[in-house]
Parts: C-alpha cells; structure tokens; sequence
C-alpha cells in the first residue's frame, strides 16, 4: 500500500489519528516533524526562533524525501501543504488526507500550546487568517474528513472506509 499522508490545520488531529489508524491498519506512523526535531537535534519552536520558518520549510521538504512510501501512514505539520514541492511529493507517493476541523475548535486545542510557535501568541482572529491562507493548498488531497465534534474511533473507522 502507497503511504497515508495526514494533512490538516494545526489541532485538526493528525498525531491522534495517526496512531490509531496505524494501530488498526497494523501499520508504523511516522510524524514529520518528530523526525525533524530527531535530525536536527532541536525542538520546533528552537528552529524557528533560531532558523527561521523558510528553513524549517525547507527541512519538511528534505523530510519528505527520505521517508518511506510504501506501507507507511505519516502525520505532517500542518504548514507542509503550502509549498508545491511537498503537495506533489506527498500525492504521487500516496494518498493525502485531509483533516478538518472548525476554526473555533482548533483555537480551543491550540492557543496556549507553547510547542506550537505559530498559534502560541495568535488570537483567535489571526489564527483564523492563518487557516485562511492554506485552505486552497489543504483542497489538494485525496478526500477530507470532519474531525470538529466526533470521536477518535470514528474518525479513524471513516478513514479506513473511505481507503477501500
């Protein structure tokens, strides 16, 4: 099987509903950005105080290409589907699933994540136009799946419905 990509806003649930999904496909997870930090020694929010988003950007593209397309279901940052390269790396090796969920929910997941350095100091207003600006290139995926007000269980059972 080609690998599962999870793409979705910050929030929208990709680590959770990667790990279940890998759990009942019997498949490993991988998390993008947990590789990053793995290879480059540094936490997110380091490499973007230190480096800057372009270069950790540039990291989930170098990312991209080394991990597996085969058997695989990977969970990415949720800013990865802005850049063409990674859209189309992610589609010719696999399926892209988009996870939605509504602005108000995600706000309520992530404003007061420290580790999240994008939405940590953002109201809710700018987080909105944050998700504004990546709507268009988050369309780009094999099919989209409402995480706002359900369940891991059933998230992930519509997954695996929705793959067959």
């Amino acid at each position: 099987m080609k690998a599962i990509y999870l793409t979705g806003f910050m929030g929208a649930g990709k680590t959770t509903v990667g790990e279940l999904l890998a759990e009942k496909l019997n498949l490993p997870v991988l998390d993008s950005d947990q590789q990053i930090v793995k290879k480059l020694n540094m936490t997110i929010k380091e490499i973007f105080d230190q480096h800057g988003e372009s270069f950790f950007r540039d990291a989930e593209t170098e990312m991209l290409k080394e991990l597996p397309t085969e058997d695989v279901i990977i969970t990415t940052g949720g800013g990865i589907v802005i850049k063409d390269e990674n859209r189309a790396l992610m589609k010719e090796n696999g399926q892209i699933i988009l996870l939605h969920a509504d602005i108000d929910i995600i706000y309520d997941r992530v404003h007061s994540d420290t580790n999240r350095p994008l939405a940590s100091k953002k109201t809710k207003d700018e987080l909105h136009a944050l998700y504004h600006s990546r709507v268009a290139f988050y369309q780009d995926c094999s099919f989209t799946v409402d995480t706002s007000n359900k369940e891991i269980e059933e998230i992930v059972n519509e997954i695996i419905s929705r793959l067959k």
